[in-house]
């Protein structure tokens, strides 16, 4: 290696700064930067610093730093929602992004570790381990404490047709994948390495076969047409969260949506269906007959798709609702996977009793969940039935799957609220985790954001169309 000012400097950092650097880079394969190949390069080197960790204790802390730097920047939109009262939750926003990261980032220590007490030091061998433990603990992560798997390994190839494999094996088996594919490159860092230019070629063509295989994939699924395709109207208002409850904004926002909705129709003729999203009524669902009708005059005959709070036996849920259109509430949806310490508080009664509430939540207080998932159906409108996401609800690959017992749905609809994760990393992070859903389920996906990204994504992870 040359003799730089930047290779000394790197040479005078400890292994755990060096780890914490590393895992920064591997960050860039998610949005804003969607830079993948940096991601396996720098995987790459946290393989090689686990191969070399002299004992599980010191490979833990190693993996404890990459961990730490790769979630730091992949989640540095989690201070947003803090910022948007920022005089009573502002200060909480760097303490929110240093535990998130931190504590995601025990999983980690916890694979490399593993991968240290399975195999000897400076073995290629102990890398090979890693693939399995750091899925096994990217596994773990996505369902302890309800799970977060925001940001997985695998999520990196969205922008790319390797995200296609992920309808083959899965979110998890997409980030095994992609732990392997940075096995030969690290290899190739071992002191003594034989061979490196084979090695070096052997991960490239692997690569290469990898991403020739999702591009035949994503080839033999038909790109949407105009022609015979039913015209689907997103209803995306831009209501800034800081502005959405104001009392002289309410009423801007409730009628801008209405305009919206009752649009002229496009050339390709009027919607069959109209989607509004998250929580997009200022009143509790079924307490006003006359704003339902607004809604449905508005949508020209069409059903509308709308997001809502209501009371169900004493509980308040975050919920989706169809209003039919004779202006009647037709099918109900209430969100399961609630956002902890968004939605509502972990800890219960003690929590409430503390004064303890969620970021999400108001002076009707906490969400309580849903009973059961449930699909909505539109087969009376032509539209077969669909599977409901409420935002959060869409980063988790299981709750995209047809659940036992439900029939297989004809396609997702999301509604969400990202108003809440500012409008940069967040927003596309979210959207990369619809489109990978999409991938996922084979179905196509729709997606009502409040303030972006809106889109509609094809069977496999394109944008129809997007705002």
């Amino acid at each position: 290696m040359a003799d730089t000012p930047l290779t000394r400097l790197w040479s005078r950092c400890g292994p755990r700064m060096r780890a914490v650097v590393i895992g920064a880079a591997m960050a860039a394969g998610h949005a804003p930067f969607s830079a993948p190949l940096i991601t396996v390069l720098a995987l790459s080197c946290a393989l090689f610093m686990a191969a070399n960790g002299p004992s599980p204790r010191r490979a833990a802390w190693i993996g404890w730093a990459c961990g730490l730097g790769y979630f730091a920047v992949t989640l540095h939109w989690i201070v947003e929602p803090f910022l948007v009262d920022i005089a009573r939750h502002g200060w909480m926003a760097p303490f929110a992004l240093v535990l998130m990261a931190g504590g995601l980032a025990l999983f980690w220590a916890a694979a490399f570790a593993a991968a240290a007490w399975l195999a000897p030091i400076g073995d290629w061998r102990r890398g090979a381990a890693l693939v399995v433990t750091l899925t096994l603990s990217e596994m773990l992560r996505s369902v302890i404490f309800t799970g977060f798997p925001w940001g997985l390994l695998g999520s990196v190839w969205v922008e790319t047709p390797l995200r296609m494999w992920g309808a083959w094996i899965g979110p998890h088996g997409l980030g095994a994948l992609t732990v392997l594919l940075a096995l030969p490159f690290s290899v190739v860092l071992h002191p003594g390495s034989r061979h490196r230019a084979l090695v070096v070629a052997v991960g490239g063509v692997a690569l290469g076969l990898c991403l020739v295989a999702g591009d035949l994939a994503e080839r033999a699924v038909p790109a949407a047409t105009e022609a015979g395709r039913p015209v689907i109207r997103i209803v995306q208002p831009n209501a800034a969260q800081h502005l959405k409850w104001q009392r002289e904004m309410i009423p801007v926002f409730w009628q801008r949506s209405l305009d919206l909705t009752s649009a002229p129709a496009l050339d390709n003729g009027p919607p069959v269906l109209v989607v509004w999203p998250e929580v997009s009524l200022y009143y509790l669902l079924g307490t006003g007959p006359d704003q339902d009708a607004a809604i449905a005059d508005a949508a020209g005959g069409a059903p509308t798709i709308i997001g809502a709070q209501r009371y169900d036996r004493g509980d308040l849920r975050n919920a989706l609702a169809v209003i039919r259109p004779d202006g009647e509430v037709g099918q109900v949806y209430d969100k399961v996977h609630l956002v902890p310490f968004g939605e509502y508080f972990p800890g219960g009664e003690l929590a409430k009793a503390l004064g303890l509430h969620g970021l999400a939540t108001n002076y009707l207080g906490g969400f309580t969940p849903g009973p059961s998932r449930a699909l909505i159906d539109l087969t009376e409108f032509g539209l077969g039935r669909a599977l409901p996401l409420i935002c959060y609800e869409a980063i988790f690959p299981r709750h995209a799957a047809s659940a036992t017992g439900m029939p297989r749905p004809d396609w997702i609809v999301q509604i969400t609220n990202d108003a809440w994760f500012g409008r940069l990393a967040g927003p596309q992070q979210h959207l990369g985790l619809a489109r990978m859903r999409a991938v996922e389920q084979g179905l196509p996906l729709v997606r009502a954001a409040n303030t972006g990204v809106s889109a509609i994504i094809d069977p496999a992870g394109r944008l129809v169309d997007a705002l």
